[in-house]
């Protein structure tokens, strides 16, 4: 499926000042390989910066998708999206993205790593969207790159690619390499892409035209602060949140957490209880079993090395305290569908309801 703008875009979106832009120049090729369950947000995200920006601008954007066998790939949500070919049929191109989301690297193999290689040497401009990176951190492509991609998806990445630098920023762009998070980091990506081409004035109008305040930098962060994201305006308590997401594969002692964080450990844990409706050591532990299931969906490491990097010296104990909060074995879970390892902290609100996991 070609998406030819001449096409897509109604002859009355066409704005005046694409007069002003020689239809003698071709349009810029953007390339979307997308992978099996590949999120149509993220993808609509990133297309639509390009539609609107043509009908402002002119014929400045052509957008393209493939898949490796040249088939139809079903989104996350079910939907299915028809290709122009499959990647045999594409010997070179300027830009092309890898769309993915859920389990990343289900469908890499050698032919799709090849071909990434191939566009590389040529020349290619290559992006990674949400969990798209992993195709080009398997094949090489992104040493010396930082990478962004979805937060909940940053540390099994890490896990994997140890010598690859992550960011926690909505997206990342130097002159051969774009990855973002995926979700509307797209659209701020690809409105970066159209600063970067095509200047301030284009990239306001597109801006305007989805009535949103401006691009957002690439250095915002993805995540909402510890306040908002679990709704906590205690600022001590915030801080100790905050430490226990920074060393979740060596945790601390509740008395080191009290330390760093200069509140005595009877007041910390009044605080946690007034706040959290929790312990520290309890609320510390659910952190620690999330990211496990992160790391268990996204990864093929096996339930010991998870349990080691989520600070589990005893993989016994590991799966007993997983089978209390999740209702199942590590093994089991990771057999369900990837979307419920989607569930944030502090979802799960009947956990605390119907088990009593003891410490």
């Amino acid at each position: 499926m070609t998406a030819n703008t001449e096409k897509v875009m109604p002859a009355m979106e066409a704005d005046v000042s694409a007069k002003n832009v020689s239809e003698a120049i071709a349009p810029e090729r953007i390339g979307f390989l997308l992978q099996p369950r590949f999120s149509m947000l993220s993808l609509f995200s990133a297309l639509e910066p390009l539609r609107v920006a043509n009908r402002f601008g002119g014929k400045l954007f052509s957008w393209h998708f493939f898949s490796v066998d040249g088939e139809s790939i079903v989104s996350s949500s079910g939907i299915p999206v028809a290709v122009e070919s499959g990647i045999d049929q594409i010997a070179n191109f300027p830009v092309m993205f890898v769309c993915s989301s859920f389990e990343p690297e289900a469908s890499l193999d050698k032919l799709l790593l090849n071909w990434l290689r191939r566009l590389d040497r040529q020349g290619t401009v290559l992006g990674g969207i949400e969990t798209g990176c992993y195709a080009l951190a398997h094949a090489g492509l992104l040493n010396e790159h930082r990478v962004a991609l979805h937060w909940e998806a940053r540390s099994a990445f890490t896990e994997s690619f140890p010598r690859l630098t992550t960011s926690e920023q909505l997206y990342q762009a130097d002159s051969k390499r774009l990855t973002c998070a995926g979700g509307i980091s797209a659209m701020d990506m690809m409105l970066h892409l159209i600063q970067s081409r095509h200047g301030d004035a284009l990239t306001a109008q597109v801006c305007d035209a989805f009535m949103h305040d401006g691009m957002r930098q690439s250095s915002q962060l993805q995540r909402m602060q510890t306040v908002e994201r679990f709704g906590i305006r205690h600022a001590d308590v915030a801080e100790v949140i905050e430490l226990m997401e920074q060393n979740l594969e060596e945790p601390l002692t509740a008395s080191e957490l009290a330390q760093f964080s200069g509140v005595q450990l009877r007041q910390l844990e009044r605080l946690f209880r007034k706040h959290c409706h929790d312990t520290p050591t309890r609320f510390y532990l659910r952190l620690r079993l999330e990211r496990a299931r992160q790391l268990l969906k996204q990864t093929q490491m096996t339930v010991v090395e998870v349990a080691v990097a989520c600070g589990f010296r005893s993989p016994e104990y590991f799966s007993r305290r997983y089978r209390a909060v999740f209702g199942m074995a590590p093994r089991e879970d990771r057999k369900m569908a990837p979307e419920l390892s989607r569930m944030a902290l502090g979802q799960n609100t009947s956990v605390d309801d119907v088990v009593n996991y003891a410490l």
